[in-house]
């Protein structure tokens, strides 16, 4: 099975650019469990349908640092989409451009819409502004059309995922995660990027 997640970087990319981007997707090799040059075929197969689905997902025009889309593409297939959307506009749009793909036979959305909440909007808010701070050490992934850092916070509890540059980003994107007024708990799943 294909898996993809939101944001690591690929190799192509690497030499086009020194950080890690967060338009890309990340494909971690998990070939399918067939046998012989089918096998090949088909591992080939797989990994252009998740280039093309990594692309249609980068392309939401509502897709930012509030949102985290991954998932998996089968050997038969089929995409399943997971994650979690700030808007229930992003999940259908993201089922509906993934299912324009002739290459993909079926797509199961299990994107979660996070709830709405003025307290988790001003979470929201307050956690980008403590991470993201102008004269902070991490603003230099703010610059991006969509950061690297995702902030998803459901019910005042926070989730950082992404890719960062090294291990003492993410430990400085959590710190701040930490300090912000009425967060219950911080989840640091932010994936270093590999050199």
């Amino acid at each position: 099975m294909k898996t993809f997640g939101a944001l690591a970087v690929t190799s192509l990319l690497l030499s086009l650019a020194p950080a890690p981007y967060s338009t890309a997707f990340a494909a971690q090799q998990n070939k399918p469990q067939l046998e012989g040059k089918s096998s090949a075929n088909r591992g080939r197969t797989t990994a252009l349908i998740a280039d093309e689905v990594r692309h249609q997902l980068v392309m939401l025009p509502n897709y930012g640092v509030f949102d985290w889309i991954e998932g998996t593409v089968a050997p038969d297939d089929s995409v399943t989409l997971r994650g979690f959307v700030a808007a229930p506009t992003t999940k259908s749009d993201a089922e509906a451009r993934v299912k324009k793909l002739e290459s993909v036979a079926k797509v199961v959305n299990q994107i979660e819409v996070l709830p709405l909440s003025p307290n988790d909007d001003q979470i929201r808010l307050a956690t980008y502004r403590a991470i993201f701070n102008y004269n902070g050490p991490l603003f230099r992934y703010a610059t991006r059309a969509v950061p690297p850092i995702h902030i998803i916070v459901k019910d005042g509890h926070v989730t950082l995922k992404g890719v960062v540059a090294n291990p003492m980003d993410s430990q400085l994107a959590y710190m701040a995660a930490r300090g912000v007024p009425g967060v219950f708990d911080v989840k640091n799943e932010l994936e270093v990027e590999k050199p």
